[in-house]
């Protein structure tokens, strides 16, 4: 599925940097994406966390860094659409749980086999409070991958990720068309179900 791919991009994009020289421009938002690169990077090459038996621990360490900078609740309520505005507070909650973990699980194992890929930050534009982180990243064969990184500003001058647009086309677009499609043949409910039997398959499936 497109959406796959995507993400795998997206998460490659934190992680798979170990060289970040080169950054054209370093701002606030530029710099806070760094911080999860740095995190992230921090817990792949944790040597205690290799070691087996680990790889739950790992693997929750690594879902809070991602899920420290990507905003999903927003991420959600855009995929969602207009959807998001008929359902209640709790349908809402449940939904944004399902959502994360539809990201979160169906890609760890991605985030573990990184390589020796890099990223290069080559620009940042900030206007009323969003803004837009642009990277490539340049995989062993040297072929760049332009990804951008749209950022919403918050509380305390955090900048949280509220969608990824690769080689111009966007992530949360990308799930907001296959929701749209779920809701518009079955049902909300529908769509639901399907997450939640995606995740009990990827749970039951799950080998630490």
């Amino acid at each position: 599925m497109k959406n796959v791919k995507l993400f795998c991009l997206v998460l490659f994009s934190f992680i798979l940097s170990l060289s970040l020289l080169g950054t054209a421009y370093a701002g606030v938002p530029t710099d806070q994406v760094r911080q999860t690169v740095d995190k992230v990077l921090d817990i792949l090459n944790n040597k205690e966390l290799k070691k087996p038996g680990k790889s739950k621990e790992r693997r929750t360490a690594i879902r809070k860094a991602v899920g420290e900078k990507f905003d999903f609740e927003e991420m959600a309520k855009r995929s969602l659409a207009l959807h998001w505005k008929q359902r209640t507070p709790e349908e809402k909650k449940e939904f944004v749980s399902l959502y994360s973990n539809l990201l979160e699980r169906s890609y760890i194992k991605k985030i573990e086999t990184y390589t020796d890929e890099k990223i290069i930050y080559t620009d940042e534009k900030i206007d009323d409070g969003y803004a837009v982180v642009k990277t490539k990243i340049i995989t062993k064969r040297n072929v760049e991958i332009p990804i951008e990184y749209k950022l919403l500003k918050k509380k305390n001058n955090k900048w949280d990720v509220y969608d990824v647009v690769i080689e111009s086309v966007s992530l949360v677009n990308n799930y907001r068309n296959q929701f749209s499609k779920i809701i518009r043949a079955n049902s909300y409910e529908q769509l639901v179900k399907r997450m939640k039997n995606k995740q009990d398959e990827e749970l039951f499936g799950e080998k630490q």
